[in-house]
């Protein structure tokens, strides 16, 4: 697979993870800075690290199921794995400005 073709696939999840909210936070994960990896693989395979917030996110199970259903659903992917991560800790700074200014900090 060539790397235009890969940064397509990657511009497709993106845009599906712009879907993809907290019920508690009206930001989608996405813009929120939740995501820190995505990786298309040769076979079509993706792989989406991701972290919350916070480690005790109650609605964690429901937000990593979403995420890999809307990812695996996608025509070009084969099958998508959601790896849950805490290093480095999210932060505010990890925001896009847009996050930012919905939320009220800035």
């Amino acid at each position: 697979m060539e790397q235009a073709e890969k940064t397509r696939i990657e511009e497709k999840i993106v845009d599906v993870l712009k879907t993809v909210y907290d019920p508690e936070i009206p930001v989608n994960i996405y813009d929120l800075g939740l995501i820190y990896r995505i990786e298309v693989k040769e076979d079509s395979t993706v792989e989406v690290d991701m972290t919350f917030t916070a480690p005790t996110c109650p609605a964690a199970d429901f937000i990593l199921e979403d995420v890999r259903q809307k990812v695996d659903g996608l025509p070009e992917v084969t099958s998508a794995t959601v790896n849950l991560v805490f290093e480095p800790e999210w932060d505010k700074s990890m925001m896009s400005e847009e996050a930012r200014l919905e939320l009220g900090f800035e």
